[in-house]
Formats: structure tokens, sequence, C-alpha cells
């Protein structure tokens, strides 16, 4: 089992800041009643690694996996072979070791971490065959979104692409403010109808289909807390 940090040399300014992104909102709380809270982060990741089986996919990109919360998940699955987390943060990639190496029982896929942006492609990634984006896209500054566009589904082309974002209409039912954000480091939240016409014109200028899907518990009016966009190759 392969278990090493990678690096590569920035070759201009990181624009997806320092996060560790899939465990700032891990519980959410149940609207209506600050005092319970609700699994979403381990529903989310539970839809994301049943997309991911059902791919039929061997080997997986995990694009800003921070400390490793879904890696720990894809590497006790028999179906991969090997599995690359990504993440701006060193300090959450460190982490993320400490718990694989903590969890491992020397069996399982070939894993291995690497320190970078996934707005800057490495011509590697294109050996493998899916990719997931488990609530990272909000942490993209608008205006470097072509830049996520082109480095994942231009250039690196897996066949199967997983992405959740929070459902910015649901905010209500957690008692948010108008114009108000889940987490200060998001740089925006996209309603229901804005995720879908993105999500839609990268799949159409990139060759792919897009399907989407509701993650937790579904309000009739507001949605569910969290929208999930699967894009495969065509």
């Amino acid at each position: 089992m392969q278990h090493v940090i990678e690096s590569r040399q920035r070759r201009r300014r990181r624009v997806v800041k320092q996060v560790d992104f899939q465990e700032h909102w891990a519980y959410e709380p149940v609207p209506g009643n600050d005092n319970v809270k609700t699994p979403l982060h381990e529903e989310r990741l539970d839809a994301v690694t049943a997309k991911l089986l059902d791919s039929g996919a061997a080997t997986v990109l995990d694009l800003g996996g921070g400390s490793g919360a879904l890696l720990r998940r894809l590497v006790a699955e028999e179906q991969f072979a090997r599995v690359l987390g990504i993440d701006t943060s060193a300090e959450a990639l460190l982490r993320a070791e400490r718990r694989l190496e903590a969890e491992s029982d020397g069996g399982g896929p070939e894993w291995s971490l690497q320190h970078g942006s996934f707005t800057e492609p490495d011509e590697s990634w294109a050996a493998f065959d899916v990719a997931a984006m488990v609530e990272t896209i909000e942490h993209v500054p608008a205006e470097h979104l072509s830049r996520v566009e082109r480095s994942v589904f231009t250039v690196t082309r897996p066949r199967v692409v997983v992405m959740t974002t929070p459902n910015r209409e649901h905010n209500e039912l957690y008692g948010l403010a108008e114009g108000e954000l889940r987490h200060p480091d998001h740089e925006f939240e996209w309603c229901r109808s804005k995720f879908r016409v993105w999500a839609t014109g990268v799949a159409e200028r990139n060759g792919y289909e897009v399907a989407f899907e509701d993650v937790g518990r579904a309000d009739p009016l507001l949605g569910s807390p969290t929208q999930m966009g699967v894009f495969r190759l065509q």
C-alpha cells in the first residue's frame, strides 16, 4: 500500500482557500430545533460513495478531500484499486495520512495524497476513472469557476464526476438571514436553479450529461439541504 504525500510546484497563486472542506459542516441543525443534530455529512458521504461504486470505477480522485473523510470510506471498498486525495491544505493532508495509516490493516486499495489545487490540473489525474467533489465548489471564487471547469472537465475528463454543494434555499430552515452563508469560508451558495444552470452548461460544453439528486431531508418548497450533480462522460 502506498501512502505518500506528493507535492508539486504552484505556478500561480492558489485560488482555493486552505480549509478542511469536508468537516466544517459535519452536522447541520434540524430546522426549528437547535438542540438536535442530524448527520447530513454522513448522508452526503454515503450518497457519493454509492455513486462511485455504481460507476464500476477502479480508480478515484477525491478533489478537495480535506482530512480524508471520503477517502476513509473509499479505502474500505474492495472495488477500488487506487484512490488519490488532493487538497490545498498540507495540514489537512497530514491529518488524512495519520487517520488512514491508523485504520489500515495492510489490505485494501493503494492510496496516496497530493498537495495541490483542483483548479490546476496534473497530467497524472487523467489516468483515474472517476472524481468526487464533496462540498468543495462553493469555496472557489466565482471568477475562477472556469478554471475548475477546464481542469476537471476539459483536461482531466474522468468518466464520472460526483459533485455536492449546499442548497442556498434551504438555509431559511436553519434560521439564517437572507444572504447569510452556512460557513464564512464559502464564496457563494447556489440555489437549485443556479446550480443546475452552471452544471448543465459545464456538461454541454465538455461532452457530459448531468443528473441531479437531493441529499438530506427535503422540504416541499425549499428542497434538500444538499444538492448533488452526477456528470457522466458521453
